[in-house]
């Protein structure tokens, strides 16, 4: 392991201090030392799962389980979990472990980590996407987080919703150009106008013409003065106003429509950015046509997941707190109710519509080796999104619940 004490270099685990158990809480490794010693290497079932959201949340989006299974494939163990993408509620198991405790023991920090992270990013972007109303949301938060996980954070906010991601390693990993528009660094070096010819007459046609416009002046003549000069080029106006400056954001982006429109500008879109949240995406959707939201998403609060051990040589047992024995989530097919039951129990049917109810658990694993090739994200995201707008109802309660 490399010197940490030593300079120039980047503070992360390389992909094998992940997978050897080396990021691991120390008292795992411990503890495999003290079943070593006895002899005790006891057949488990273990359950990933969470007892509550964070800010109210009524349900999450499950992410980051392609890390998760790549990180358990090649022990001996076997794996059944939600698919990528799935909405999920408290107390319902998303990912069962079934192998010999040390067999995956140490790795149970790493696991949780791909997961809670992941999740939680996912979820904070399917719900700005489904507070977009429908129009386009982009992840502009690569900047906020450890250039490290930046492809993690940005391929969980793509597979939550998120319509496209800034970053190029993001895109590289997505298998998706990355989406930006223009920097202000270019437009105080240049000048307005020529910043926005020269990014006309530099970049690919195929790239949107997007003008960043508030730089020095006023939203409503910035758009027009980059209207001018971009002509039928345009594609869209940005606007990243600083919460400073904005006043009423939804008034500054009527006056902007109205200016563009009766010039003749009906075409040029409004782009906005700055701070966003899910929150202020609800309020301006019905003014703006797209979103560019960055650390709201990419520094979403975790999923609080915990790998809790449930059955150790086939008896039901757990920890004080936790039900004991292995379980199965259900739901009915138009998810008009959902559960979690013992695992040896038959599915119920629906209470409300009579159709029998559904595994929601799938098997990812058998001795360790993958039952079917990874998921393309794109595949991911349409379930998260699909999921999403159904799983909660008008007021933003879970149908169903876990019990």
């Amino acid at each position: 392991m490399t010197d940490p004490r030593a300079s120039g270099r980047f503070h992360i685990a390389d992909e094998d201090a992940i997978r050897s158990g080396r990021v691991t809480d120390v008292y795992f490794l411990r503890g495999r030392d003290v079943l070593r010693s006895e002899g005790a290497d006891a057949a488990v079932v273990a359950e990933v799962r969470t007892t509550g959201f964070p800010r109210g949340w009524s349900w999450a989006i499950l992410a980051g389980l392609d890390e998760a299974i790549s990180l358990l494939e090649g022990h001996d163990v076997d794996v059944e979990a939600m698919p990528e993408g799935s909405a999920f509620l408290p107390e319902e198991p998303v990912l069962v472990v079934s192998g010999r405790y040390l067999a995956f023991g140490i790795l149970e920090t790493a696991l949780l980590g791909f997961l809670c992270q992941a999740s939680g990013v996912a979820t904070v972007a399917a719900r700005t996407k489904a507070a977009a109303g429908g129009k386009p949301v982009f992840s502009f938060g690569a900047r906020r987080m450890h250039p490290a996980i930046a492809p993690m954070i940005e391929r969980s906010a793509y597979v939550g919703g998120c319509d496209g991601v800034a970053a190029v390693a993001s895109g590289e990993e997505i298998g998706i150009e990355p989406v930006g528009t223009m920097a202000h660094a270019v437009i105080l070096i240049l000048g307005e106008e020529r910043a926005w010819r020269a990014f006309d007459r530099t970049m690919d046609p195929a790239v949107p013409r997007v003008a960043l416009v508030d730089t020095f002046q006023d939203e409503k003549f910035g758009a027009l003065s980059a209207a001018r000069t971009l002509g039928d080029r345009l594609a869209a106006v940005r606007l990243d106003t600083p919460s400073s400056r904005r006043g009423d954001f939804a008034a500054i982006i009527r006056e902007v429509r109205w200016e563009l429109d009766r010039r003749g500008h009906e075409d040029v879109r409004i782009f906005v950015s700055g701070g966003l949240d899910e929150e202020d995406v609800a309020a301006l959707r019905d003014a703006a046509d797209s979103f560019g939201v960055g650390t709201s998403i990419s520094n979403a609060p975790v999923v609080d997941f915990a790998l809790d051990i449930v059955e150790v040589d086939g008896e039901a047992r757990s920890k004080r707190g936790k039900l004991s024995g292995r379980k199965t989530a259900w739901a009915c097919p138009d998810r008009h109710d959902r559960g979690v039951i013992p695992a040896s129990d038959p599915l119920p049917a629906c209470p409300v519509c009579g159709r029998p109810g559904e595994a929601l658990l799938e098997p990812v694993l058998r001795a360790g080796r993958r039952l079917h090739e990874p998921e393309t994200p794109q595949t991911v995201r349409a379930r998260a999104l699909s999921q999403a707008a159904t799983a909660s109802d008008g007021e933003g309660q879970p149908v169903g619940g876990p019990y």
